[in-house]
């Protein structure tokens, strides 16, 4: 079958369940919830930065339509 037939398939429940219980018997069952915890904050960190990016963003090209000069009207002599 090759390589095709294994990547189509992907992860299947038990692959899943094999890589958490690795996880927890590398970290303990201790760590795990602080790393949760730390990964949950971060994620909120990293979303609220990247809505303060956008806003910026938003509020520049704003800030740079405004300071556009309205067309000046020519006069023909």
């Amino acid at each position: 079958m090759g390589w095709g037939g294994m990547l189509r398939n992907g992860l299947e429940p038990w692959h899943l369940l094999i890589v958490a219980i690795v996880i927890i018997v590398l970290f303990g069952s201790k760590k795990l919830p602080d790393t949760a915890r730390a990964l949950g904050k971060s994620m909120r960190i990293l979303k609220s930065e990247a809505k303060a990016m956008k806003g910026d963003d938003a509020a520049q090209a704003a800030g740079d339509a405004a300071a556009r000069p309205v067309s000046e009207e020519r006069t023909v002599r």
